[in-house]
């Protein structure tokens, strides 16, 4: 992060924090640095500092928490907008958005994976397996989470990908609830949709995808 000019403070400090948090630097759920730190880490004074995290607090992407500080939870204007909306979504709903985006999104990750992202989605299958076999709920769904995201990643639609994760807290809330309500993990289904990917298999990757997520909508009726 760089000092910034006189001019215009305010603006420019809440678009260095927006492009730190963008950038990843401040993942979502983190804490970003107190006012004192990001004083220094700007070069101007707290009242500045202060305005700036407040606009993006006002602008979804950030979240005072009292007596803890200032966390991330959401990457985007846009991320902090579709949380407040899909707050109170219907569970059924919010997986079926997902199953057109994932679906979406194996099918162009089987054409353009990586090395990198095999590796990944190999690790991370493995992960969730193992959370699943030592009955870690909490752990598994973590693990789900990361694999899908993952999936997403592997697509390199970088649009994409920042959409994904404005939802990541609504899908966190909705796998987590699905999990501890009917205790499926859908093994087969998520082995053959990364095995698809991984060979490089278009149609049969979203194919998958689809049909891990009908299974899913049929708990629902």
């Amino acid at each position: 992060m760089h000092t910034v000019r006189r001019a215009g403070l305010i603006t420019q400090v809440t678009e260095l924090l927006r492009t730190e948090i963008r950038s990843g630097t401040w993942p979502v759920g983190t804490r970003i640095p107190t006012e004192p730190e990001l004083t220094e880490l700007t070069g101007t004074g707290r009242n500045t500092v202060r305005e700036a995290v407040q606009a993006l607090v006002h602008a979804g992407m950030l979240e005072r928490r009292q007596g803890s500080g200032t966390y991330v939870v959401a990457i985007s204007d846009l991320g902090g907008t579709l949380d407040t909306y899909f707050a109170g979504a219907h569970e059924r709903d919010v997986i079926e958005l997902r199953r057109a985006l994932d679906t979406t999104a194996a099918g162009l990750a089987a054409t353009r994976r990586t090395d990198d992202d095999i590796t990944d989605l190999t690790l991370l299958l493995h992960t969730r397996s193992a959370a699943w076999e030592a009955q870690d709920i909490a752990a598994a769904t973590s693990a789900d989470i990361a694999l899908h995201r993952a999936i997403v990643a592997a697509s390199h639609n970088a649009v994409y990908l920042e959409f994904y994760d404005s939802l990541l807290p609504v899908i966190e809330t909705t796998v987590r609830q699905h999990t501890e309500a009917t205790g499926q993990g859908f093994h087969g289904e998520h082995t053959a949709l990364v095995e698809a990917v991984i060979a490089g298999d278009s149609v049969t990757a979203a194919n998958a995808a689809r049909d891990l997520f009908e299974s899913v909508v049929a708990d629902f009726g």
